[in-house]
């Protein structure tokens, strides 16, 4: 008989042993019996052990599914780093499948790209430094850089992963590198269908499929040779988890990369001052096409004033199309009482609820809990609802009442739920067939837009004065990645409502990005990542007073704890989710060891750990 530890699959308990007659590999998928559940569990064979003074269970059944070396060893880091089990860990990765072997497909590609002389020196200094941030303002062609890569690597027979932050990204992206790499490159999302999903599975280990473009899951598939991981728009923050185990997909990629030996490049317009600090890059300011960007500051209040409706009319007049960007979805943010004062909250979040109009519903954004719209203040019954802040919906309702003969759409999570809406809405805007289109972040990731002149951005002052060390990079940042969509060929405008017109003018119109990140360093050094490391520790639970008290116990225990700062704690910003109450702790430290040891020191089934905390 042989003793194996199982780890089992998104569950948080440390590895069981079981029994088995059999001989198997460490890694093999196995499915196993546990008290009070009626199926078996999915579980991984991580360690062959002497037989226990206890009696243990049979392992029930031997899969074909196996998770390779290297998945074992990224698993094991990814379960000290994030602090997670070592099953939670496994979980993300999709295994091998026996079933399934090496055909040894050779194929040539040729993707005629003449690279322009600066675009020239990127590749060549991405593959002499092996790992690179490729820092390349907007309309520089960076996307070329990664295909002449892509390409190369390919063509000596590896294997490559494109990851992008976004689904909305892939369209446009996917166009491109099948023109290229035809039937070898495979898009890979939460979206598609589980049948493609094991299409692509299959011609991945058979040696048909060599590139695989998508989100950040795309990292963790069953590669037999990655030599290339490319990370589009890298600063984005949707590569980072948020759910267990809270992993970032880009310092992932530059782990694995460096303890692979594997080629890597991180590329962006407002590279994220952890990559700019960490890694050499090459900065790529030459554009594609020759474009003269003017840019304008309006200090009116959040609703769109007439200076921009005046904007608007011009650039429409003259056959062009226009983008609106603010950072809400829905209609507003917030219906305050014109007599108390008091928002419309949600019953189960400590969170106002969101105006959608077509729906003629209130909405909590946080547990998705819905009521119809009151006539009169819930809180003093005679107040008259007032709505503050403004969304996507009201902004395009107001857009079609002044422009009735134009077409305007919204672009965002509320209007873009399907894979085939996403493509139809691109296409219809790449073809001219709207005019107008309003979106949120979504309308800042990357796209394309050939006819696009004038930008508009509103409320960008709700994220600069959000409570973060990182609201000054957020802010500016996506008002760069917007104005980047303006004027791709030729003339563009920008136009940007703010009151802080001063912070970025003097970055958009007289310093490069590159000058902000370096100020930012020296603000930044001794206090903030990419100096310290920094983690968040929240407790959730249905009784408040337990959870507080949990709170004051980890307070107490960690402020004794050495090298490690409790920088602050207590109520989360929104106190209240899904009828829990939340509080939490900030951690920081420069000694990694010690913080990682104080995180793995909490046991309680209250806490949630996020290390890297991207506050």
């Amino acid at each position: 008989m042989n003793y194996y530890e199982v780890s089992l699959l998104k569950s948080p308990l440390e590895p069981l042993t079981f029994q088995s007659e059999e001989d198997l590999e460490l890694g093999t998928k196995v499915e196993v019996p546990l008290r009070n559940r009626k199926n078996y569990s999915d579980a991984v064979v991580v360690k062959k052990v002497e037989e226990p003074s206890f009696k243990c269970s049979d392992i029930k059944v031997i899969t074909e599914f196996f998770y390779d070396n290297k998945m074992l060893e990224i698993a094991k880091f990814i379960s000290q780093y994030y602090v997670c089990s070592f099953g939670e860990a496994l979980s993300i990765f999709i295994p091998f499948n026996k079933e399934y072997e090496n055909k040894n497909i050779k194929e040539e590609f040729d993707s005629q790209i003449e690279l322009s002389p600066k675009q020239q020196e990127a590749f060549d200094f991405c593959k002499d430094k092996k790992q690179a941030l490729l820092f390349a303002n907007t309309g520089s062609g960076k996307t070329e850089v990664y295909i002449k890569t892509i390409e190369e690597v390919l063509n000596k027979g590896g294997q490559a992963v494109l990851l992008m932050p976004e689904i909305s990204l892939t369209p446009q992206m996917q166009k491109r590198l099948e023109k290229v790499f035809s039937t070898s490159v495979a898009i890979w999302h939460s979206k598609i269908t589980k049948k493609k999903k094991e299409t692509i599975l299959q011609g991945l280990q058979e040696g048909s499929i060599k590139l695989v473009a998508g989100a950040r899951s795309a990292l963790f598939l069953p590669f037999e040779n990655l030599q290339l991981i490319v990370v589009d728009e890298e600063h984005d923050e949707s590569y980072k988890s948020d759910s267990k185990p809270r992993y970032h997909a880009k310092d992932l990629s530059i782990y694995i990369a460096k303890k692979y030996d594997i080629r890597l490049i991180l590329g962006s317009a407002t590279a994220s001052i952890s990559s700019f600090s960490k890694l050499p890059f090459y900065r790529l300011k030459q554009t594609f096409y020759d474009t003269r960007k003017k840019i304008e500051f309006d200090d009116s209040s959040l609703d769109i004033s007439l200076k921009v409706l005046n904007k608007i009319k011009q650039t429409l007049d003259n056959q062009n199309q226009v983008i609106v960007f603010l950072p809400t979805r829905a209609n507003y943010k917030y219906q305050i009482c014109t007599s108390c004062g008091k928002s419309v909250e949600c019953p189960y979040c400590s969170v106002s609820m969101s105006l959608h109009k077509n729906d003629l519903a209130l909405k909590c954004h946080y547990c998705g809990y819905a009521q119809k719209i009151p006539e009169t203040c819930p809180s003093c019954n005679n107040g008259v609802i007032h709505n503050l802040r403004v969304g996507t919906a009201q902004i395009e309702e107001q857009l079609n009442e002044m422009f009735p003969d134009k077409v305007v759409k919204r672009f965002d999570r509320d209007e873009i739920k399907t894979d085939s809406k996403l493509k139809t809405i691109l296409n219809d805007f790449n073809n001219n067939k709207i005019d107008i289109l309003v979106g949120t972040q979504m309308l800042s990731k990357g796209h394309d837009y050939h006819n696009v002149k004038l930008a508009v951005v509103l409320g960008i002052d709700s994220i600069l004065n959000m409570n973060s060390y990182k609201a000054r990079e957020k802010a500016l940042s996506l008002l760069i990645q917007i104005a980047g969509r303006s004027g791709r060929k030729g003339d563009g405008e920008v136009i940007v409502q703010t009151q802080n017109q001063d912070f970025f003018a003097e970055y958009l119109q007289e310093y490069d990005y590159g000058e902000f990140l370096q100020e930012e360093l020296e603000f930044r050094e001794g206090l903030y990542p990419p100096f310290l490391k920094m983690a968040k520790v929240m407790f959730a639970h249905a009784n408040g007073l337990k959870v507080k008290d949990e709170l004051d116990r980890y307070v107490k225990l960690l402020k004794q704890k050495d090298n490690i700062q409790v920088v602050g704690f207590g109520q989360c910003a929104i106190f209240k989710v899904a009828n829990k109450y939340r509080y939490e702790i900030i951690l920081r430290s420069s000694n990694v060891k010690a913080l990682l040891q104080a995180l793995h020191s909490i046991d309680s089934p209250m806490a949630s750990i996020d290390m890297d905390t991207v506050y």
